[in-house]
């Protein structure tokens, strides 16, 4: 089996916030061509890979996650910069920690409280 990731799910509540948080603060691009799936949500891409953001209603508890994402189930991204998006997050008011182990990484949360890492590429 050759198998790679195609997409990764994750239910928001504000759908212009969630795209605010990926497209304006890590830099995705909204993809167009997603269909009329009978609800809100967006396609974002990501390299090869897309997140698709749903509108509907979240069986996830928001309150109780671990503090450190790391420790939660959470999505991971390479970027170019840790420096730039660590601004970026300051900047947006928007919380994080740094890994733990010593790379070269932050954790944060998108506006849903859904668990975001940032590594930056070699």
């Amino acid at each position: 089996m050759d198998a790679r990731i195609h997409h990764v799910s994750l239910i928001t509540g504000d759908l212009s916030a969630s795209i605010a948080f990926y497209a304006d603060l890590l830099g995705v691009s909204v993809d167009p061509g997603r269909p009329d799936l009978g609800y809100p949500g967006a396609w974002l891409n990501v390299g090869d890979q897309q997140i698709h953001l749903l509108v509907l209603p979240n069986p996830d508890p928001i309150e109780g996650r671990p503090a450190h994402v790391g420790r939660d189930r959470h999505v991971a991204f390479s970027v170019g910069s840790i420096a730039q998006i660590e601004a970026r997050l300051e900047a947006a008011g928007t919380p994080f920690t740094r890994s733990r182990s010593g790379r070269r990484a932050l954790f944060c949360r998108d506006p849903d409280g859904n668990g975001v890492e940032l590594i930056e590429a070699p």
